[in-house]
């Protein structure tokens, strides 16, 4: 299944990065920055395909040297925070070959180029040895000024301003969608990939009446691993294919992006049987078939296989029911957090209130009446603390440190209250 990915990323200075660094990695090269005063030697760096510099048509002839490019694209920077550059990660579809990838990425920079007026500094990378075998991709390097026939000039601001930035992304993300699926289209391959998030494509698929479509499209996306978790799936991945067993996710997100891609395939299988069903159908409609005979041949089309169509509905009944499963805990997990909310305000609140009533019945004037007060309060705060379920001095340490606070404000107020008599006092002459 061909993916879609498109990510734009700033070089900042502020980051503590260059453009003649990121540029030397990306290409596998060895760049030397006038301004660091640094050597940036990636030329042992694997996995660089290709790489080449697009300018636009009246650029001078430097700018195609990479080392002169990015060493002029940090020479026309003067702030401590300035972006010297920016950078377009694209996936390149696996189902492609190399020579076709390379184009696909060229005309996505060429695209660039041409909207922006600026350079584009182009690496083409092989999967990782140790990593998914389809992560083709390519690193665009972009200036961030505008390229002409006297050097680099005014600022790209179109992609920067808030007004504005987001749909210049989003135009790109589409141009980009449209030129992966004509590349695949050229190639003779039926897969198609979506800029659009899910939401979206499912509000598309629930317009167009395309239910099967919107169910495929009703998931989480996947949970990003990181490299260390990657790492670990990978390895069980791999033993498990060479142990001819089925694989089992060993970390809690690895465990959560498998069932997605269960339920992906499950219903992506559904769709395609469904379709199978209609197709049957409507042929056999029109050969001038009864609509019994018809519903026959669209359901002997959805389900080819015996096996493969009890393997199916049990795998799919799992699929649903571990997905419902999902749901209700979430739903009693966020009802618990709520009743533990509320628990938590009701015990605050009778904190409060047990500490005012606390404070008020030290009555030194009957002392009687205070200690029967205050043990009929020790008897509040013990059936309390059973019907919250904690301690009794979870409660009643909280409860006399607040008596004290309270105290402590009391006798503020009765002070503040003298020296205002006091003042008045004074003032009257008394």
């Amino acid at each position: 299944m061909a993916s879609y990915h498109l990510c734009v990323k700033t070089v900042q200075r502020s980051a503590g990065r260059s453009s003649t660094a990121a540029a030397a990695y990306r290409a596998g090269e060895r760049i030397e920055c006038a301004r660091e005063g640094l050597v940036h030697d990636y030329t042992r760096k694997q996995g660089v395909e290709d790489s080449f510099i697009l300018t636009p048509p009246d650029a001078p002839a430097w700018a195609r040297d990479r080392t002169a490019l990015w060493n002029a694209a940090e020479a026309s920077e003067r702030r401590l925070n300035s972006v010297v550059a920016r950078e377009w990660e694209l996936a390149l579809p696996a189902d492609l070959s190399a020579a076709a990838r390379a184009d696909l990425a060229r005309g996505f920079a060429q695209a660039v180029v041409d909207r922006y007026g600026v350079a584009a500094d182009v690496a083409i990378h092989a999967p990782h040895r140790e990593g998914d075998q389809r992560n083709h991709h390519a690193h665009i390097l972009t200036t961030t000024r505008a390229l002409g026939a006297d050097g680099l000039g005014a600022k790209t601001r179109i992609l920067d301003a808030a007004r504005t930035g987001g749909a210049e992304i989003a135009d790109m993300r589409g141009l980009w969608a449209g030129m992966q699926n004509e590349a695949l289209e050229r190639a003779g391959h039926e897969e198609r990939v979506d800029h659009r998030s899910l939401e979206d494509q499912r509000e598309a698929a629930l317009v167009r009446g395309d239910e099967l479509a919107a169910a495929e499209l009703d998931r989480p996306p996947e949970i990003k691993l990181g490299p260390a978790t990657s790492a670990v799936e990978r390895k069980a991945l791999q033993e498990a294919a060479r142990d001819g067993v089925e694989y089992a996710p060993v970390t809690e997100r690895g465990a959560q992006n498998h069932q997605i891609r269960q339920q992906r395939d499950l219903l992506a299988d559904l769709r395609q049987r469904a379709e199978r069903a209609r197709e049957a159908y409507v042929q056999a409609r029109e050969q001038d078939a009864s609509r019994f005979s018809a519903a026959v041949d669209a359901v002997r089309a959805a389900f080819e296989n015996t096996d493969a169509n009890q393997a199916f509905a049990e795998g799919f009944e799992a699929a649903m029911q571990a997905q419902d499963d999902a749901r209700r805990r979430a739903l009693e997990a966020e009802q618990a957090r709520d009743r533990q909310r509320q628990i938590d305000q009701e015990r605050a609140r009778f904190i409060e209130l047990a500490a005012q009533a606390w404070q008020a019945s030290h009555d030194p004037a009957n002392r009687e009446v205070a200690e029967a007060r205050q043990s009929e309060l020790v008897k509040e705060v013990e059936r309390a603390a059973e019907r919250y379920g904690v301690e009794f001095n979870d409660l009643a340490d909280p409860i006399n440190a607040r008596a004290k606070e309270i105290h402590a404000e009391r006798q503020r107020e009765v002070e503040i209250e003298h020296v205002r008599e006091r003042d008045i006092g004074l003032d009257y002459g008394l």
